[in-house]
């Protein structure tokens, strides 16, 4: 849980989305240092509803294998569509886009909306959310 909520900091979003969903975690010396969670949300489609990497091992490629793991799990399982949610600006959004995600909408105001303190990140506040799409279906990258 201590990991879940580097990512996401209300335990009631992480309990309600846990419920279905498959968690992996990475261990290094029998210690976690990363874990991931993947829900198929309708047939052939998943979202990626977390992952997170100890913040002592993080940018040494942990959350990069987590990530190639995820979008294989997906193939595996016959999934033509990975999603993800994050915050509109920062690291995430450019890790995401570095594994071929693309863009497919913006929430306006959910991390006004759904979290009780507000949450920043280079001493900006986050306010929408970008849901990116990694399109499996032909190999391609959706648009």
């Amino acid at each position: 849980m201590e990991l879940l909520l580097e990512a996401d900091p209300s335990i009631g979003k992480i309990l309600h989305y846990l419920a279905g969903a498959q968690c992996f975690v990475a261990q290094i010396d029998e210690a976690v240092v990363g874990v991931y969670v993947l829900k198929e949300t309708v047939p052939a489609k998943y979202e990626l509803m977390n992952i997170s990497v100890a913040p002592s091992r993080q940018r040494r490629g942990i959350g990069k294998a987590l990530l190639e793991h995820a979008i294989a799990r997906v193939r595996e399982g016959a999934g033509l569509r990975l999603e993800v949610g994050t915050a509109s600006f920062g690291y995430y959004l450019t890790f995401y886009q570095r594994a071929g995600f693309r863009v497919s909408s913006v929430e306006k105001d959910f991390f006004l909306e759904n979290y009780p303190e507000p949450l920043y990140e280079d001493g900006i506040r986050h306010t929408d959310m970008l849901r990116l799409t990694l399109d499996l279906s032909k190999g391609k990258i959706a648009t």
